[in-house]
């Protein structure tokens, strides 16, 4: 019996891992271990199919059912709709359900045509060829058939099918260049490397002849981590275990660069690849619009079961005299007269509140998803958005937040690539306290009007001489450079300056600047052959160092290391870092002139760097590698043993010196106000012992808040999203916005209301997880100001005009039951109750939800003071809702009191029916209904078309067409379409109704005087008391242009606004700079900080006769 599976069992357990982590073993090639070795434990894991899609032809019907009915309103139409179905109400149940079946169908038809993309994008990924090696051969097959433990070859410019060990290249150093774009949107070549068994394996067969198992943990999300080792089996030897760590993994979706063929071993497939794994769906964020809208919902809840239940009352009082009861032609039978009073109140109550429903604009929803959908293309459209350079334009992942872009308060932004260019340049380095400025590099160019070497300070001594060369050997060893003979690698440009032709590739910036500023120095570091590190000196002769271990960088401990044995036989071990992380772990050399030198340069906002070094005997290098083979073994808290082993070996440092890289700062960039760095944060952020965090929070709060901008360096990504959710959650409860282009972004990203990534150098992982991506930090000023100033307008007078003309369209209703004994009897005809909010009334303003502009966008840009009309959610207001609520009140008043009257004093003629005495017109129910519903539809669409602004042939063909379409319908309904319904109460009463001219007049002047109380208060407002927006208004009447959003951008000519106060200065390095946290706008009681989007700091003039004027980044109005 083969008791391995026991023995490992009894390791794990007995021998102290009791907190073992499951792992999986895989069998690379399927092959069984050696006899006797290990027990062969066969796993199932899941085919390499990739799945993004969210329903199935068998699930979509009964899934986005569910989904659609868990919203509120949904669920409310359908049980009115039941409602409509059970008992007898005064409306069919037609009414209630063709306008619910419309906002449901079109909803399943958007939802379903996007995941329908999503299956054709998994798909054509699916069917994929791959190539993999089986009994020797290579063999071609679809990507979804490929298996945990197939072995896969991968050729040049090919993507990774699942998530591989890299077994061998066709490099000799067992080494491959790898772009991660996909991923994380890093371009530049990250090196991964072979296990050091396998890579000398070159073709199918010896590859296929490979025994080895690989013991890895389970799938993990994260892309930067991986734990595992590779038992490779010699005959019946023990086996030889290798360390497996993410520099040997390679990632689906990753594509292989300048390497013919690499072979890698499945590990993960399909759902478990680490890409699918970050497949998660980002926390639902609500604006400010839905809010509001959902709050007013529940306020016209509140109304219409007050309608009904006041009705239910009065009918029951109506009714408690004798002769007051059911009208003769509507006597209710027996049984139903001995029914339970309770019982047929309640069938009354809920009677009333079918036939008041349409209060509940069901159609709001459906048009304002498809205003958000489609007005998100004009972002995306936006041809001054789009940069050249990159190739990019602004993308849009949710349009849920469009007009959120509106309503921001406080701005809270990376500085690395976002604030700055994310080009690093080399400034100075300090060795020893002496100050070294080389020739000023950026990116392998040279600057202009720089020359020479200049050295501050005297020039160090004897002793200084060779600390000076162990710092340039220090930085010329102490990095994961990559050196790249050939002239250009994906556009990158040769290095003209070097005195060998090579190009420098890494994944950080700051590591490629300081190389090359040290090659300035006199050091050239040369190449990486054969585990040798080659430089060239100052006097041209090649040094060999033979790496030993790397020591890798991360983000708790902020620095890395190298062991190098040179070639008289020394060791040294070489380290460079943050300073916090230095300095504690040094014993002796110059440390208060250096330190003095990097306080100065942090305070310049440049980033710093403090090398230091020591030297390892062969003992102490012999123990420190065990110590390092035995954590880097460890499966279970490998980073954690590493970490611990880090610490020993890291201490005693001989500090050597120190450098200052700048990253230099976007156009327009300006100072700052508070400056706080991360250990200061963590102290005001940590809660006290009993709980509380004291005042600490609110006094930086406050601190902040009188602050025109707060910077916050060398901080943690937790911290980020610690700061905007204190902000955030403030008892002012502020709109913030969080905007950043790396991955250590993201997590304020999602943090804030609206999240921004940008398309930038440090990769893509922060737009794949924003809610917007712009190329550029500069384009964020025509996002907020122009984009989210329209967003907000439109969608806001979209809300509070649904809420009007619902109000204008059932109250009539509510008011003919004063007169039909409250007998649940309609006011209009059945079509009209269906079609009003689906037809008659939709499509103008959804027309004016995407197009309308108040004032045009070129104005928006320089009048950054029109944000701040609109902030604070101003326009869905309580004010302004119970204005709007008012209005439809009157208007309906209006509509059904002038109607009245116009009937007044009727007579019977001769063959029965009743005619007006003053008009002589036929009266009925559904006349007196009909016109009140004609008045009632070209009230609301003129008040729409008085407010729109922009006209355009579309705004004219959507208006004036939804009125003809009105005509045109009741004409139809009324005279041709009844006789194949068998329907008779509606014929020839629309036609009856216009041919008296008295109606005629009646239409005009009840249309007139239900809009000459807004067109009042609108003349006198805006003559009395003026807004912003109103002033630039008139202002812009005087301009015979009008430059719209929509024109092309080759249409566009220069901005007619100049000013002889404002001018720009020359662009120059900034010397105060660093990690820019957050901003805040305010209005009356917020600060705007039109800086952010290079607004200058003198005293401007605009058209519309406003004066900026301010110090610093501060700007009041």
């Amino acid at each position: 019996m083969d008791c391995s599976l026991l023995r490992t069992l009894v390791s794990r357990y007995c021998a102290g891992e009791e907190n073992w982590v499951d792992s999986r073993t895989v069998y690379i090639g399927h092959r069984e271990p050696p006899p006797g070795t290990e027990a062969y434990i066969p796993q199932r894991f899941p085919d390499n199919r990739i799945v993004s899609s969210k329903y199935t032809f068998w699930n979509f019907v009964p899934k986005n059912l569910f989904e659609q009915f868990r919203r509120i309103a949904n669920f409310y139409f359908l049980i009115i709709f039941l409602v409509q179905l059970i008992i007898d109400t005064p409306t069919s149940p037609v009414t209630s359900g063709l306008p619910l079946l419309f906002v449901i169908t079109v909803t399943a038809i958007k939802q379903g045509y996007e995941d329908w993309l999503r299956h054709k994008a998994d798909n054509a990924m699916n069917q994929c060829p791959v190539h993999f090696i089986q009994h020797g051969k290579l063999v071609r097959k679809q990507s979804r058939k490929l298996r945990v433990g197939d072995i896969v070859m991968v050729k040049e410019d090919e993507t990774f099918p699942c998530d591989l060990i890299f077994l061998s290249s066709s490099r000799g150093d067992g080494t491959c260049f790898v772009t991660t774009a996909s991923l994380d949107g890093e371009s530049s070549h990250k090196t991964y490397y072979a296990v050091q068994d396998t890579k000398a394996f070159h073709n199918e067969q010896e590859i296929d002849a490979l025994h080895a198992t690989i013991e890895c943990e389970q799938p993990q999300p994260d892309l930067y981590k991986f734990v595992g080792r590779i038992n490779v089996y010699h005959d019946r030897n023990e086996p030889t275990a290798r360390p497996l760590g993410s520099e040997n993994l390679l990632l689906r979706g990753a594509t292989l660069k300048n390497t013919e063929k690499i072979f890698g071993v499945a590990i993960y497939t399909g759902m478990e690849t680490k890409m699918a794994l970050n497949y998660q769906a980002k926390s639902q964020k609500r604006s400010a619009v839905e809010k509001s809208m959902n709050v007013f919902l529940i306020v016209y809840l509140c109304i219409l079961i007050s309608k009904a239940l006041i009705n239910t009352v009065l009918k029951y009082v109506w009714q408690s005299e004798p002769f007051r009861d059911e009208p003769w032609y509507n006597q209710k039978t027996e049984p139903e007269r001995k029914r339970n009073l309770f019982l047929r109140a309640f069938t009354d109550f809920l009677a009333f509140m079918v036939l008041f429903n349409y209060i509940i604009p069901v159609s709001m929803y459906v048009t304002v998803e498809m205003q958000k959908f489609l007005g998100s293309y004009f972002l995306t459209w936006d041809e001054e958005m789009f940069d050249e350079d990159t190739g990019e334009g602004p993308l849009v992942n949710t349009s849920d937040l469009n007009e959120e872009l509106g309503q921001i308060e406080y701005v809270f932004t990376d500085k690395t690539g976002t604030l700055t260019e994310n080009n690093m340049e080399f400034v100075e380095c300090c060795i020893e306290g002496h100050v070294y400025v080389p020739h000023v590099i950026c990116n392998g160019q040279i600057l202009h009007d720089c020359t020479g070497i200049d050295m501050i300070d005297s020039s160090p001594g004897g002793s200084g001489k060779e600390r000076e060369d162990l710092f340039f050997r220090a930085l010329c060893l102490c990095h994961t450079v990559q050196v790249k003979d050939d002239d250009s690698v994906d556009g990158l440009k040769k290095n003209q300056l070097s005195r060998r032709s090579c190009i420098y590739i890494s994944s950080s910036p700051d590591e490629v600047a300081l190389v090359e500023g040290i090659q300035r120095l006199g050091y050239t570091y040369l190449r990486l052959k054969d585990n040798f590190m080659e430089i060239l000196n100052r006097e041209n002769n090649i040094e060999k160092f033979e790496l030993l271990e790397v020591l890798s960088f991360d983000s708790v401990r902020r620095r890395m290391s190298v062991i190098v044995r040179s070639s008289t036989g020394d060791i040294f071990l070489f380290c460079k870092g943050a300073d916090s992380s230095i300095f504690p772990r040094v014993k002796e050399g110059k440390i208060d002139q250096i330190r003095s030198r990097v306080e100065r340069n942090a305070v310049e906002g440049l980033r710093t760097l403090c090398v230091a070094y020591k030297k390892l005997t062969a003992e102490e290098y012999s123990n420190a590698q065990k110590l390092l083979q035995n954590a880097k073994l460890a499966l279970q808290d490998r980073e954690k043993k590493l970490a611990e082993v880090y610490e020993k070996i890291e201490r005693d440092f001989i500090l050597l010196g120190a450098t200052a890289v700048e990253d230099r700062l976007s156009t327009d960039m300006q100072d700052y106000g508070l400056i706080i760095d991360g250990a200061a944060l963590s102290l005001i952020m940590k809660p006290r012992q009993d709980g509380s965090s004291g005042n600490y929070r609110e006094l930086f709060l406050e601190i902040c808040r009188n602050c025109s901008a707060v910077l916050c360096c060398r901080m943690a990504p937790l911290q980020k999203a610690q700061i905007v959710k204190l902000i955030k959650l403030s008892k002012e409860h502020p709109i913030t916005l969080a905007i950043g282009d790396g991955a250590n972004d993201v997590s304020m990203i999602l943090e804030a209301h609206v999240g921004i990534g940008i398309i930038g150098k440090e990769g893509r992982q922060a737009a794949r997880n924003s809610d917007y991506a712009i190329p550029k930090f500069k384009h964020l000023k025509k996002m907020l100001l122009v984009h989210g100033h329209f967003y907000y307008v439109r969608i806001s007078e979209l809300v509070q005009y649904f809420f009007y003309k619902n109000v204008c369209f059932i109250f009539p209703q509510f008011l003919y039951q004063f007169f039909c004994g409250f007998s649940q009897q309609t006011l209009y005809d059945t079509a009209y109750l269906t079609l009003y909010n689906i037809s008659f009334t939709s499509l103008p303003i959804l027309l004016y939800g995407l197009m309308e502009q108040h004032v045009s966008a070129d104005t928006l840009k320089r009048e950054p003071s029109l944000y701040r009309d609109v902030a604070k959610n101003a326009l869905l207001r309580w004010r302004a809702f119970i204005y709007w609520t008012f209005l439809g009140v009157f208007d309906a008043v209006v509509f059904f009191f002038g109607a009245y009257f116009l009937f007044d004093n009727t007579i019977v003629t001769s063959n029965g029916q009743l005619m007006t005495t003053s008009t002589h017109m036929m009266f009925g129910n559904w006349t007196f209904g009909t016109l009140v519903f004609t008045v009632l539809v070209f009230t609301v669409t003129l008040k729409l078309a008085l407010d729109t602004h922009y006209w355009t042939w579309i705004n004219h063909f959507m208006i004036w067409g939804s009125l003809v379409f009105y005509i045109i319908f009741s004409l139809l309904w009324g005279g041709i379409i009844w006789p194949f319904l068998n329907y008779q109460r509606m014929y020839y009463v629309f036609m009856q109704m216009l041919s008296s001219g008295p109606a005629w007049l009646g239409i005009i002047l009840l249309i007139t005087v239900s809009l000459l109380p807004d067109v009042l208060k609108k003349v006198l407002c805006r003559q009395l008391w003026p807004t912003a927006t109103e002033r630039i208004q008139n202002a812009s009447r005087h301009c015979r242009e009008h430059i719209s959003e929509f024109t092309p951008l080759a249409c566009l000519k220069s901005p007619r606004y100049r000013s002889s106060d404002c001018s720009n200065s020359p662009t120059r390095r900034s010397n105060s700079h660093s990690k820019k946290m957050f901003t805040h706008w305010r209005g009356i009681d917020y600060s705007v900080l039109p800086s952010v989007f290079g607004y200058s700091n003198k005293h401007c003039h605009s058209s519309a006769g406003y004066r900026y004027s301010g110090s610093g980044l501060e700007t009041s109005v």
